[in-house]
């Protein structure tokens, strides 16, 4: 393979759109070469760019920033708990079974009465 490719070649290698390339050259993001009004990308340059770009995530470290998130004083169980940390670590959606818990108190006008 030779060593420049050009904006088609690379939307095709990195499966990343032409408009998106050309975006990220102008503000500097991803390194490239300009031959008078021609863009080239160095292959070799653009691998070692695009192993900079790998993002690992800590999964206890994100379960952690997502139950401090929520506030002391909303009523949470842990069911919302976990799903939010399951769907936002892993990007998958998750079900329950489970139904929400409905309230045991009246609707308040049964106080006011004097009915119970």
């Amino acid at each position: 393979m030779k060593g420049y490719l050009n904006i088609d070649e690379l939307s095709e290698y990195l499966g990343i759109k032409k408009k998106t390339l050309y975006n990220k050259a102008n503000r500097g993001e991803i390194p490239y070469f300009k031959f008078g009004r021609l863009v080239r990308f160095k292959k070799s340059d653009i691998d070692t760019w695009e192993i900079g770009q790998r993002k690992i995530v800590d999964a206890d470290k994100r379960a952690k920033d997502i139950i401090r998130s929520f506030d002391k004083n909303d009523m949470i169980d842990i069911d919302v708990i976990m799903r939010k940390a399951i769907e936002e670590t892993t990007g998958k959606k998750v079900y329950s079974n489970h139904r929400k818990v409905r309230p045991t108190k009246g609707l308040g006008k049964e106080e006011k009465d004097g009915a119970f």
